[in-house]
């Protein structure tokens, strides 16, 4: 921004606090998330609360102390030492010594282990992070099918309203010889069909309802709760590095790394634990004397038996399942994310034109078709036909804008977005 300094010195002050106002407030606009960046109020306060309230948020908590304390043992001495009491009679003479033993480590497990165990804390993590990233996409996902649920409830009674107010007025035309009996048939039969289709959208919402309850909602939230108005933001490109940053690369990742140090682990166990022992004590004599006894004694593990080579083949045999199963993943990562584009972008596309189609406009449509029917321009049959049509236009614009979020959620998931778009990504 370009600010001309006038050439007195106050009034240069004032007029550089006035250019740095404007530039701060510029700022602020051109950062302010536009609709549907940044979930409502409402929501980000919902989601909150119910993954506090989660078997799920317990559960994660759990999982990455357990992994903790196992790193923090692998990192505590593999050995404790033994306290070693003997006596021997050796004919008029006693001996009795006392001691301590303590196998050493000489070949490094204490810190494969320890590295092996800071990789299965790393992948716990992640898994962490992945477990709150889907509870939240389920629980916006219930929340969005319950809503179109309720919406398609709604519509279907308003429609059964209408169509049993057109087949009260058929009946009274058909008191007074104004229609035949074949139109007023015909108003009955499409009472007693949106009669019947009605009870099916009741059981929809009631399953949509249970759906949303498992999630960790409550459907006496669904008042309080709106989308964002408008049109979500158009679709990016997911780049290699936002997979990167996914919860499920850096778990196939993690399990790969961890695989590899359990091959360190195997190798470094077939290495022998020598075993060195510190006693003293006193032996007596048959002539009553006695003398200071002390001793110290190495003992080494001959692994001839078993020299532990077979589980060092399990190892790299895991190894390599892991490195071919994050490949995998990482495939299907690349192959969902670009569906997720693809699909978003195709539905927020078509979601623009029926905005702007003024065929949508059920209000108007149906107000009109009511009164060319009343003033007899419309038969019965054409009416009952247009409303049907006209009406089930809106139950498709109720589906196409659940479908629209729900593929701008899995458009979010897939950037790894999601836990930002409702604000738990700085949650611990």
């Amino acid at each position: 921004m370009l600010c001309l300094m006038p050439a007195r010195p106050t009034v240069v002050r004032i007029f550089l606090a006035m250019c740095t106002t404007a530039a701060v407030v510029s700022s602020v606009h051109a950062t302010e998330p536009r609709p549907g960046e940044i979930a409502p109020v409402s929501i980000r306060n919902a989601v909150h609360m119910a993954w506090r309230q989660h078997p799920d948020q317990r559960m994660a908590e759990a999982q990455l102390a357990a992994a903790r304390a196992r790193l923090e043992a692998a990192g505590s001495p593999i050995h404790n030492p033994e306290l070693v009491v003997e006596r021997e009679d050796e004919g008029p003479d006693t001996t009795a010594t006392i001691g301590l033993a303590l196998a050493l480590d000489l070949g490094g497990k204490r810190r494969a282990r320890q590295a092996a165990a800071a990789a299965v804390l790393s992948q716990a993590e992640a898994e962490a992070r992945q477990r709150r990233s889907g509870f939240v996409r389920e629980w916006l996902a219930g929340w969005i099918d319950l809503r179109a649920a309720d919406l398609r409830q709604q519509l279907g009674e308003r429609r059964l309203g209408l169509v049993e107010r057109a087949a009260t007025l058929a009946e009274r035309q058909f008191a007074a010889e104004d229609i035949s009996g074949l139109d007023r048939d015909l108003a009955l039969l499409a009472r007693d069909e949106v009669q019947a289709r009605q009870s099916g959208w009741i059981a929809e919402r009631a399953e949509a309802e249970a759906r949303f309850r498992t999630a960790g909602g409550e459907s006496g939230q669904l008042p309080s709760l709106s989308l964002p108005e408008g049109t979500p933001p158009a679709p990016g490109e997911i780049d290699a590095a936002t997979l990167q940053r996914l919860p499920e690369w850096r778990i196939a990742e993690a399990k790969a790394h961890a695989a590899e140090r359990e091959i360190a682990v195997a190798q470094r166990n077939r290495t022998p634990d020598p075993v060195l022992g510190l006693r003293g004590g006193r032996v007596r004599y048959d002539n009553g004397l006695s003398d200071n006894v002390i001793g110290m004694s190495l003992s080494v593990p001959l692994f001839v038996r078993n020299g532990y080579r077979a589980e060092v083949v399990a190892a790299r045999a895991d190894a390599a399942a892991a490195s071919a199963e994050a490949e995998r993943s990482r495939t299907a990562l690349i192959a969902d994310s670009r569906r997720a584009v693809a699909g978003y972008a195709a539905t927020r596309q078509a979601w623009e034109r029926w905005r702007a189609s003024r065929g949508t406009d059920v209000e108007r449509r149906t107000g009109l078709l009511e009164r060319l029917w009343r003033e007899g321009e419309l038969s019965t049959s054409d009416y009952l036909l247009q409303l049907d049509q006209t009406l089930d236009t809106a139950m498709a614009g109720i589906d196409l804008e659940s479908r629209l979020w729900r593929n701008y959620i899995d458009y979010l998931a897939a950037a790894g977005q999601l836990e930002r778009w409702v604000g738990l990504e700085d949650l611990p």
